[in-house]
């Protein structure tokens, strides 16, 4: 590995000599593998063949792994039973379980592709609800699908810039900005990071990540929290930044206990709690956070809705049309939803949070909300994929057809699969080891696979 030379006097002026080739050798090390089970769905017990090494310290669900499998022909990996997280970056859990004890509506402000959005969906109070965002188009929709396999329903997912946000003010509980870096972090598991680096880099990236901070501030509530954090180890962006939020917002630092982590160290400047994995102490990427509280001397006031005036940036607008009553039956809690129509789809949005949804749909693009129920075509009602994928779904709705392994991956494929001539007609469920893996239209003669094109396995099977 060939550091560059600016990177190599910025670690050492920060580390010092003896400790810098420590944290270079570490970096020649290889990357660890780590995951996180999606409790809603799944146990330790049962994915153990993963060969769990040890879990992370600092995530009750987190787990480090003897060596990488292949995760793309693992079913219950599509099944949303788990999801493949850097280690360090699992320690945000401890801010989550520290300081938020009753629910919150969330902002995941660069969260593609979701790691810690699923994170933070597990660990907040039940009744929370997450607003999570990529300003990447392609990004995310791949964040909208690892929501969708996490089984989300209180939840929007949103494809827009910082900026787009300032008009919602004060309408954020907590605020995640893992703010886009120079990617330090990334020189072990990405040789391209390193080829990308360079000093005048890590200058824009500080301005950029103050600019971000300033277009998010106005939407977080007073009193409310801001996690910060990124993937470098230089001070511009990780210190400097956290300097900035204190002495233009007049911020809080708020602390984390670590008396059981003593792998994490502390910062490097000035007297902040704030936190840094570095790969030559901790089993993981390098990584920075530190927790913000605003002042709750600011007078509140909260966004209020003016559909009237508001600008829909959604490029289709919506098409009432009747909601067919069978749907209620589909989901376990259908009091607690309201079923929406959206062009041709229906989708179900938690209740408590409809002013919610309806502020966001107001001002910002929305590429996922809520679950996803059906699709109207001709007089045919097509239950949608995020509906299989979805926790609140009503499984004794719906005929389930057990696969195994082979099977399970050919539906995966979006390849044909032949049922027994007792399989009923009509949308069935394909399962595997019990988890819902997608939908099957059968049709007598043969079976219409129902998995969405955009997500197949394109790999040759192993």
């Amino acid at each position: 590995m060939n550091l560059p030379k600016d990177f190599i006097e910025q670690s050492q002026a920060i580390l010092g000599e003896n400790e810098f080739k420590a944290f270079e050798e570490a970096l020649k090390s290889e990357t660890p593998v780590s995951i996180r089970i999606n409790e809603t769905k799944t146990s330790a017990d049962e994915i153990a063949y993963l060969n769990m090494s040890a879990p992370v310290k600092w995530s009750l669900t987190g787990y480090y792994l003897t060596e990488r499998p292949s995760f793309t022909f693992d079913p219950l990996f599509h099944a949303g039973n788990y999801y493949v997280q850097e280690a360090s970056s699992m320690f945000i859990e401890q801010a989550l379980r520290r300081y938020i004890s009753a629910p919150v509506v969330y902002l995941d402000l660069c969260a593609a592709p979701g790691g810690k959005t699923t994170l933070a969906y597990s660990v907040l109070p039940e009744g929370s609800f997450v607003v999570c965002n990529e300003i990447m188009k392609n990004r995310s929709n791949i964040l909208a699908e690892n929501m969708t396999k996490w089984g989300a329903s209180h939840c929007i997912v949103t494809n827009n810039a910082s900026e787009d946000f300032t008009v919602l003010n004060h309408i954020f509980d907590v605020i995640l900005t893992d703010v886009p870096c120079s990617g330090e972090g990334m020189f072990r598991k990405d040789p391209v990071a390193i080829e990308e680096w360079s000093a005048a880099n890590v200058v824009m990236c500080a301005e950029r990540q103050r600019d971000i901070l300033d277009n998010i501030w106005p939407t977080l509530k007073p009193g409310g929290l801001l996690i910060y954090s990124t993937c470098t180890y230089n001070l511009a962006e990780n210190e400097e930044n956290v300097h900035y939020l204190v002495n233009k917002y007049n911020a809080s630092v708020l602390p984390l206990d670590t008396t059981g982590y003593p792998e994490v160290s502390d910062g490097y400047k000035y007297d902040y709690p704030v936190y840094r994995f570095m790969p030559h102490k901790t089993q993981g990427e390098g990584f920075f956070m530190a927790v913000l509280r605003k002042p709750d001397t600011e007078d509140l006031q909260p966004y209020k809705l003016k559909e009237k005036k508001a600008k829909n940036k959604n490029k289709s607008k919506d098409v009432a049309i009747t909601v067919p009553k069978e749907l209620d039956s589909w989901l376990q809690n259908s009091h607690l939803y309201e079923i929406n129509s959206v062009n041709d789809k229906f989708v179900a949005i938690p209740k408590a949070y409809m002013e919610l949804y309806k502020a966001v749909q107001s001002n910002l693009r929305i590429v996922k909300a809520g679950i996803d129920l059906a699709t109207v075509k001709g007089k045919d009602l097509i239950p949608e994929h995020a509906l299989a994928m979805s926790i609140e779904i009503n499984r004794d709705k719906f005929h389930i057809a057990e696969v195994n392994r082979e099977t399970a991956l050919l539906y995966l494929r979006k390849e044909a699969i032949i049922f027994d001539e007792d399989t009923p007609k009509g949308y069935i469920m394909i399962a595997y080891n019990n988890h819902i893996l997608g939908w099957m239209k059968n049709i007598g003669n043969r079976a219409n696979n129902l998995y969405p094109q955009e997500w197949r396995i394109r790999s040759a099977i192993k």
